[in-house]
């Protein structure tokens, strides 16, 4: 079993930048897709984005242009680098780790094992 922890979260103003790290420690890190979910008080937990073993990344249309994912397998870390954020990016977010397929975009929920406890985002305006 992987264990998540996320870092990095706080109080932003709209347009400005933070930088999530999520460090994965029990497992082989380099063999999983590593995904971004976050939720917002009375929402469900929601995709932002995924980085597959591949390198592949796929984001919500949401955060497309503006949010960056990424991973350093030799730390075994990823990151998610947001740029020009918005109140609407107010959330807990939670880095995920699991074997997905090639074949399935890793966008669900359900497709992840292993869950770090969050870190929250402020986004003032």
């Amino acid at each position: 079993q992987v264990q998540l922890e996320e870092s990095g979260g706080g109080l932003v103003q709209a347009g400005g930048s933070l930088r999530l790290s999520c460090a994965a420690s029990g497992g082989t890190f380099s063999r999983y897709a590593m995904g971004w979910f976050r939720q917002a008080p009375g929402t469900e937990r929601a995709f932002v984005a995924v980085i597959h073993w591949s390198g592949t990344t796929i984001y919500a249309n949401s955060v497309k242009g503006r949010f960056t994912i990424s991973r350093d397998n030799s730390k075994n870390t990823g990151y998610l680098q947001m740029n020009d954020v918005k109140p609407e990016d107010t959330a807990v977010y939670y880095c995920a780790v699991g074997l997905v397929s090639s074949f399935v975009a890793g966008t669900r929920v359900a497709d992840f094992g292993s869950w770090g406890q969050g870190t929250q985002v402020t986004v003032s305006s």
